[in-house]
């Protein structure tokens, strides 16, 4: 989701920047600009002595202006703590019977998770991310499925071979799996 939120907000900025930027740029090389544009000459100035300082002596000014600045400060520490936000999960926390317990790497896990289901039939290649809490790992499986091969079969030795065997090896009480399956591309079979 946060590349899609990258995307619109990115090209939104972009769009206004270009806009604004080409009807200044138009403007100040002296050519005509529609009757609404605020600013008709080369000498013009984007906001003239009046208009800065048309709404200091009311008393909402200075809140309002604070409050939208707040609302700006805190939209940007949300999209860049997002931005620094791990998408995978780097360790597991694994029971080990002693109350201490122990970490596996997430990689371990999900390269172990890949190489069963990319064993299975009709499978041709298995790409596994782990998400979640490093106490409540979640799976996003990417299967690779060959033509021949049957969808459920595939995915009902997923989940009693490969993700059980996880669980149970990673002492998980729960693994939860969002599987996505697409098929290889292949030439279409002729009949005689």
């Amino acid at each position: 989701m946060i590349k899609t939120v990258n995307r619109v907000l990115l090209g939104l900025a972009g769009l206004v920047l270009v806009v604004v930027g080409g009807a200044v740029l138009a403007t100040g090389l002296g050519l005509d600009v529609p009757s609404w544009w605020p600013w008709d000459g080369t000498d013009d100035v984007l906001l003239s002595k009046a208009d800065r300082t048309r709404w200091r002596d009311e008393g909402w000014w200075w809140p309002t202006v604070i409050a939208a600045l707040a609302v700006l400060v805190v939209l940007a520490l949300w999209w860049l703590l997002a931005q620094l936000r791990r998408g995978r999960l780097a360790e597991v926390l694994v029971d080990s019977g002693d109350g201490e317990g122990a970490l596996l790497r997430g990689r371990a896990l999900e390269d172990a998770l890949g190489d069963e289901a990319g064993a299975l039939d009709g499978v041709a290649g298995a790409k596994v991310a782990l998400t979640g809490r490093r106490t409540a790992p979640r799976a996003r499986v990417r299967l690779l499925m060959e033509p021949h091969a049957s969808p459920g079969l595939a995915l009902r030795g997923l989940f009693e071979g490969a993700l059980t065997h996880a669980r149970t090896s990673a002492g998980l009480d729960d693994l939860s799996a969002e599987v996505r399956m697409k098929a290889v591309k292949h030439r279409a079979e002729r009949v005689n």
